[in-house]
């Protein structure tokens, strides 16, 4: 059958042949894309800035352990956000050292943590605000929304230097 459509139209096969030289040669149309590497990209994205800082999860356990228990929730919330005004991101260098009440509670909430983690890495608008301040998601270990239509994401481990800090 293909031979008589051949036969009959000739310049159909050179057309489709030319067609699949095209698109063989065109570049990686990623390439012309804006990439995601570019700031301003980021920050078109999450829709705001984002502060870093450093505290010691033991001045402000209640809050932690609040926000580590409240995880079910933010998940949900999570995948609903198409907007922030503002996202902080606290490192907290004294988790996982002793064994703290904040562990403690990482240790039994583990897997609403990691379904979290999950629905960070399936929003653009998360994923990138942590990734632009090289947070590895494997070290988020909860977040809590405020009423500004703000978030703070808690991430155990030092700040990386040269992130900015919360002014």
């Amino acid at each position: 059958m293909t031979g008589a459509i051949a036969r009959e139209n000739p310049m159909w096969v050179h057309a489709l042949a030319g067609a699949v030289f095209l698109l063989a040669s065109t570049p990686n149309m990623a390439l012309l894309a804006q990439g995601l590497n570019s700031g301003e990209a980021i920050d078109t994205i999450i829709g705001s800035d984002v502060k870093t800082g450093e505290e010691q999860a033991a001045g402000d356990e209640s809050r932690i352990i609040s926000a580590i228990e409240n995880t079910p929730a933010n998940i949900s919330e999570v995948r609903k956000k198409f907007s922030l005004d503002s996202v902080v991101i606290i490192f907290l260098p004294d988790i996982g050292g002793e064994e703290s009440e904040v562990d403690r509670k990482i240790a039994e909430r583990q897997t609403e943590i990691v379904e979290l983690r999950e629905a960070i890495e399936g929003s653009a608008m998360f994923y990138h605000a942590v990734d632009s301040r090289s947070v590895l998601l494997r070290d988020i270990i909860a977040l809590e929304f405020d009423d500004k239509n703000g978030v703070t994401i808690f991430v155990a481990g030092n700040e990386p230097s040269g992130t900015g800090s919360v002014n």
